[in-house]
This record gives C-alpha cells, structure tokens and sequence, in this order.
C-alpha cells in the first residue's frame, strides 16, 4: 500500500480528528442540500454515506450532493468508480449502466476508476477544498473477494484473499484523514431472506459488517427507500 507516503504529501497525520454501487434510476428522487459553508474559504471535512436498495436514488442523491457541495465551494468534484470496466466486455447490462452513469455525470467532474485500490484513490485525490462521490462500496467489495478468480465451496468457511482485510483496514484508517467531503454509496442488501450457498451468505455478512464501520465513522448516514432520503445519522452540532 502507498497510503503512508501520500498521506504525508497530503499533510495529514493519524492524529487528525476522527470523523464522526450504484445503479441509474428513472425518477428524480427528493434531493437534499449540503450543509451551508463556515465563514472560513473551505468547507469543514466531512464525510457522507448513502446507503439504499437497487432503484432506491442513492446515486442520484449522491450526485446531487457532490453538485451542490462543488456549487458552494466552486472547488473540484471526483468520482471514483469501482466497476470493474473492459472494453472488450460482453456484460452488455454492466455495460449499460456505466454509460447511464457517464452521461448523468457533469462533464467537468474528474473520473477515476479504481476496483481495488480504493483508500490509496482516496489519498490522491482529497482536497479541503473538493468532493470525492465513491460508487460504489458494494461493486468494491466483490472485486476484493472475487478480484483473483478464485473459486469458493458451496458449503463450509469462506477464506477470502489477504487484500480483503488489507484494503478494508486501509479505507477505514484512512477516512478519519481526509479532507474535504467524502461520499460513499453503498448498497442495503441485508433486508431478505438468509441466502444459500456459503459465498453469498459471506458476501452479505461481509457488506453489513462493513457498512456499520462506515456508518460509525461517517458524519452523515442517508438511507435512500424509493427515492426518499431518510436520515439515519446526522453531525453532532458543535
């Protein structure tokens, strides 16, 4: 990992103050604006997760936040892929989607597409002055578990690879560190049924688990239900 070494380009230390996948969707869900600027020039750090089903409008929310971030700050907004993209990809749906994804997109945002490597982008690119829009944590973790073509039993312990703990770590120890706003979308999928196979029951276990560390970090937590944003967590007032 290169987190070390950019974050001491970036100026930032352990030290700092800890901070308190989405899919194209047809309707224009009820938007919420950012937080109005201190008097200070930036904005304070903070960070945001958007959790939702699938066509919940957790992306178009989290669009809209960035937008609206970008629009009191005029500082720069980037998004950070984590779809796995091959040009030469016969998942036409995937494909599908991404190009939703592009043209919803304002055209000078900066897109950065990384799978796997996700705190190291984070690093790169924060700003005090910028908005970084993660989409999303769910496609993330499926790269890390099945990022290497490896194959699991039906049955029995899930043994995931090594950077699926080293990359999760790395996210977490570096969130609390950045500055700016950060955005992470993030899907809702423990609302079903038990599922079979010992994959998909990790897989499961593993999003939930994961999504209650980011929320637990997180400033605010917006959990989107057909559109709707409920607000689920909100900034301790000063």
């Amino acid at each position: 990992m290169k987190t070390k070494a950019i974050a001491q380009a970036l100026n930032i230390s352990p030290s700092a103050e800890p901070a308190s996948g989405g899919a194209a969707v047809a309707g224009e869900p009820v938007t919420e604006s950012a937080p109005e600027p201190h008097a200070e020039t930036s904005m304070p750090r903070e960070l945001t997760l958007v959790l939702g089903g699938a066509r919940s409008g957790k992306s178009h929310f989290a669009e809209q936040l960035a937008t609206d971030h970008a629009a009191l700050t005029r500082g720069p907004v980037t998004y950070i892929a984590t779809a796995r993209h091959d040009a030469d990809s016969t998942d036409e749906e995937m494909e599908l989607r991404i190009a939703l994804h592009r043209a919803r997109r304002p055209a000078d945002w900066t897109l950065v597409e990384e799978p796997v490597h996700l705190a190291d982008a984070l690093y790169a690119h924060a700003r005090h002055d910028g908005c970084i829009l993660v989409d999303c944590v769910t496609l993330w973790l499926n790269n890390l578990i099945f990022g290497d073509s490896r194959e699991y039993p039906e049955h029995g312990v899930i043994t995931p690879p090594p950077a699926f703990t080293e990359e999760i770590d790395a996210l977490m120890t570096a969130l609390p560190m950045l500055p700016g706003h950060v955005i992470l979308v993030s899907n809702e999928i423990g609302f079903g049924v038990v599922p079979m196979g010992a994959i998909t029951r990790f897989y499961v276990d593993e999003l939930g688990r994961l999504n209650q560390k980011l929320a637990a970090a997180a400033d605010r937590v917006r959990l989107l239900v057909a559109g709707i944003p409920i607000a689920v967590k909100d900034a301790r007032p000063e």
